[in-house]
């Protein structure tokens, strides 16, 4: 059910170039947030094992750069062999991983690493597109195997990173490869410091103006918040609530009498450097 749920989802979401959807429609295409399998819920606290990442943040540093506009974008055509060498290496490492072993917050930072980099190689070996949803079943295809399930990228995040770990701030950490999604981080999480790490995550999105802003009077935010509500809160009140334990003074205080979001708007350009 929810790999269909997923080929409806970019079925829709492709379609939205061409008419803009109310965004209670394109809600109820996002699958719920349930768990693949119960062994992706199965961690030991007590353990001191960490996995390196040291490949990843290589790779991120070397090829995410930083735009003035705020937007981090991926020099993809800059990648050259060794780089999807040593990326498909560091894949299979995490492929050959036993997450049931790590600490939960060691787990958090394997999945989301893994989303990203699946997600890169995607884009890769797509050479040329415009955006991720020209891509036929970007979400819907099997990306990496892990503990003998052959996952997508719908089923890393619906399947193991929102219902095994609860935590809306996720979002600001898992990259969809586009304009409008918050940005590739440059670095790669470890789970020593993943709070503060999705943290400063979550108050880069916040506030850039493709996460909120406040336009014409209007309160515009990214369709993030519309289609995962159900992450962030029940009510706009909720998200907004959410949105200002991270926002700036200024925008803060633009916020202090809103209880209603006016608007959703997303880029769903590909987050490559020219």
């Amino acid at each position: 059910m929810k790999r269909l749920a997923l080929f409806f989802l970019s079925t829709l979401l492709f379609a939205e170039a061409a008419a803009a959807a109310p965004i209670w429609i394109e809600r109820r295409a996002v699958p719920d947030a349930e768990l693949l399998d119960e062994r992706f819920a199965a961690h030991d606290e007590r353990s001191a094992l960490s996995v390196d990442h040291a490949a990843w943040d290589d790779f991120l540093k070397t090829y995410v750069v930083a735009g003035e506009d705020g937007v981090n974008r991926v020099r993809y055509a800059a990648v050259d062999a060794d780089a999807r060498a040593s990326l498909n290496g560091y894949i299979a490492a995490l492929e050959a991983t036993d997450v049931s072993a790590l600490s939960w917050a060691e787990q958090n930072a394997f999945w989301i690493n893994l989303y990203n980099a699946a997600t890169i190689r995607l884009i890769l070996d797509n050479p040329g597109v415009a955006s991720i949803r020209t891509i036929k079943k970007p979400w819907g295809r099997p990306v990496a195997t892990v503990s003998g399930f052959a996952l997508t990228l719908g089923d890393v995040e619906h399947g193991v990173v929102r219902p095994a770990f609860n935590d809306p701030r996720n979002h600001y950490a898992l990259n969809c490869a586009s304009l409008g999604c918050p940005n590739l981080a440059r670095n790669a999480y470890v789970g020593a410091r993943l709070d503060a790490q999705i943290d400063e995550a979550a108050r880069a999105f916040i506030n850039h103006p493709r996460g909120f802003r406040i336009e014409d009077g209007r309160v515009v935010a990214s369709k993030i918040y519309g289609w995962y509500k159900k992450d962030f809160g029940d009510s706009d009140t909720e998200i907004l609530d959410h949105v200002r334990a991270y926002a700036s003074p200024e925008l803060r205080r633009s916020l202090d009498d809103v209880r209603d979001i006016d608007d959703f708007q997303y880029d769903w350009a590909l987050n490559a450097a020219e």
